[in-house]
């Protein structure tokens, strides 16, 4: 257990690596407001996908149109066509009146009887209490009380999109006023015996009754710095392509309205001609005019918001704690680095990254519909990124490991042939010569047959080790594997310890044996290249033992020395010295085991070289330096290319 959780570590320790870069880069963009716009953007569209919602008959919206501004045959309306307006609505006696026009300047004629009108209501007029970019502000009609004052200032983001509610506000005097909506939503529900009160969670919150309206901070939700001044909170839009019921001047000037439309309602009055350029944009709203919504519809949504939530239950929007957010997108980032650990196979990877990224949407939707705006955005970001990242490295990993098995068959079967050629098939050539030119004694064949037998078995060996080594192991018989995690000097005297004990007929001869292995731990060696030492070593032994006639001296040197490490094998042998090596054209031929020597000795920044020992022998030794160049020590194992 303690080795796999081992080696699990190793690979998440370098694995996630790039992935919790990731997760850290996104974390950070968050932070500085660069994903603020797509956390938006994103949760506009949820609200605008929700299902249709039933029409909200607590409110009915009486729509001044182009047909009513012509039938007047004046804009603005009068005093007097307004005051016939109202007094026609008042007859119905709704709950509350909203008249979202302004008036802070008489239109004549009738403005006489427009006052008289007003103050005899129970209707709500508007002013602008926050200066626009030209520093203006427009009064309320200065003879109604504060009681029937509600501002109707809009908070706009940075994208120019309406997606709050400013409840209440101090003007520039640093006077305390209140919004239209919210003077709106206390008549009614003080109607039904539910009070105003501060919050129990926030007392700077608003509460009618037990639901306290969560007010908006700097960074709720998506946003990062924005203007929180005042009381707002976020609008949960009704959705539906009607939500609520919307009738013009004419039809309530000419009596045809429902009556049950009006009474015990909420009636906003406004205009909704495109010339009047009332309009806001908002994509969380489906409509005639995509994005354009008229400001009165916009109160509309901001007071259905609240009556329906006091009285039907209807979730306002809520977010989480800002630690629980990032913590979400940790998740998601994690997960998405999990996808290429467990999931291996690219196309696997992209299957799962579909059907997590739909989880993921799915879940912050249904999230949504229950009130709760966490983060799709990022999480998603952070879930592409890393999934998609890991596959575009695993097409590539799955590439490079195909050749390199490749690479490692060839090498099997290149090293199998050098093997057979170099020991069976010449001594089966010197066996089939010796036959062909004259009759050998029994004695002679015995011997031959039982090189060959045992030259034979060494390939077997041989090809056995290739087949079982595995990542960090290293087979160097049947009985004999290695762990190569330990240190190099331990490793190389247990491949010269067990590489002597072989039945080789020249080592039959030795009398001395010299093994000096001191330390030479170096930290940047590969797998593969601690493997290919081993290679190195275990063929240079075996070639003493296999072509070293006569030899009685090994001596083999495995040390650090001058800031380079050394494996060195020298012997006295008699079959390959200056004079044999000029005479005899196969030992001149560069064999497999020379090209590989050479190949690892360039790899490792170092220098192979095999030469003769005078009188007798040879010495076959490999350099390289300690301290690699800085671009070697970022090389993985896998990448590596196999000796």
């Amino acid at each position: 257990m303690r080795k796999t959780l081992r080696q699990e570590w190793n690979v998440w320790r370098v694995g996630a690596l790039p992935g919790l870069a990731i997760i850290a880069l996104i974390t950070v963009g968050r932070l500085a407001g660069t994903l603020q716009y797509l956390e938006l953007i994103a949760f506009d569209y949820m609200l605008r996908f929700r299902p249709a919602e039933p029409t909200d008959e607590r409110i009915l919206i009486v729509g001044i149109n182009e047909a009513d501004i012509r039938q007047a045959q004046t804009y603005p309306i009068t005093d007097a066509q307004l005051a016939a307006l109202i007094r026609q609505v008042q007859q119905y006696q709704p709950a509350a009146i909203g008249l979202d026009i302004f008036r802070d300047l008489p239109v004549e004629p009738g403005h006489a009887e427009f006052v008289q009108v007003l103050r005899s209501s129970n209707l709500i007029a508007i002013e602008k209490v926050l200066p626009d970019t030209s520093g203006l502000t427009i009064n309320p009609p200065a003879y109604l009380p504060a009681e029937q004052i509600g501002f109707v200032d809009t908070v706009l983001d940075f994208d120019g999109y309406v997606r709050r509610n400013l409840l209440g506000t101090p003007n520039l005097q640093g006077e305390y006023q209140f919004s239209l909506t919210f003077r709106l939503a206390e008549k009614y529900l003080s109607q039904r015996g539910i009070p105003l009160s501060n919050g129990k969670r926030d007392p700077r919150a608003m509460r009618f009754g037990e639901i306290e309206l969560t007010r908006f901070t700097a960074n709720t939700g998506g946003y990062v710095g924005a203007d929180a001044n005042g009381n707002q909170v976020l609008i949960n839009f009704r959705s539906g392509y009607q939500p609520f019921r919307t009738v013009s001047m004419a039809q309530i000037l000419a009596g045809t309205v429902d009556a049950s439309w009006i009474r015990d309602r909420v009636v906003l009055i406004g205009v909704m001609s495109l010339s009047e350029k009332d309009i806001v944009n908002s994509r969380a709203l489906i409509g005639r005019n995509p994005n354009l919504v008229h400001g009165v519809e916009i109160q509309a949504h901001a007071l259905s918001q609240i009556l329906s939530g006091v009285l039907d239950g209807r979730p306002l929007l809520q977010v989480w704690p800002e630690g629980w957010e990032y913590a979400w997108i940790v998740l998601w980032g994690i997960l998405g680095i999990s996808l290429g650990r467990w999931l291996r196979a690219p196309f696997l990877i992209l299957l799962g990254l579909g059907v997590t990224g739909v989880v993921l949407i799915g879940l912050c939707y249904g999230l949504l519909l229950l009130g709760w705006w966490v983060p799709v955005a990022p999480a998603l970001l952070v879930l592409l990124a890393n999934g998609a990242g890991l596959t575009a490295a695993l097409f590539y990993r799955h590439e490079q490991n195909l050749k390199a098995r490749i690479q490692e068959r060839q090498l099997v079967i290149d090293q199998t042939f050098t093997a057979i050629h170099n020991g069976p098939l010449q001594t089966l050539a010197i066996l089939l010569r010796t036959v062909q030119d004259q009759e050998p004694s029994q004695q002679f064949l015995y011997g031959e047959l039982q090189k060959l037998n045992q030259e034979l078995r060494t390939v077997c060996e041989s090809v056995q080790q290739e087949a079982f080594s595995q990542e960090n192991r290293f087979r160097i018989s049947q009985e004999t594997t290695l762990d190569l995690d330990s240190p190099l000097r331990e490793i190389l005297y247990a491949v010269y310890s067990d590489t002597v004990r072989r039945d080789l007929p020249n080592f039959k001869t030795l009398r001395l044996k010299l093994p000096t292995f001191d330390q030479m731990d170096d930290p940047y060696l590969t797998i593969d290249q601690k493997k290919g030492l081993c290679r190195f070593l275990q063929e240079a032994l075996c070639n003493v033992g296999k072509h070293a006639q006569g030899v009685t001296r090994l001596e083999v040197i495995c040390k650090q020395e001058n800031g380079k490490n050394m494996i060195r094998v020298i012997d006295n042998g008699t079959a390959i010295d200056s004079t044999s090596i000029l005479e005899n054209p196969a030992l001149t031929a560069r064999g497999r085991g020379t090209e590989q020597a050479e190949s690892l000795a360039r790899q490792l920044g170092g220098r192979f070289q095999r030469r003769s020992n005078s009188p007798h022998g040879v010495i076959c030794e490999l350099i390289w330096p300690v301290v690699k160049p800085r671009f070697w020590r970022f090389r993985s194992s896998e990448s590596a290319n196999r000796i």
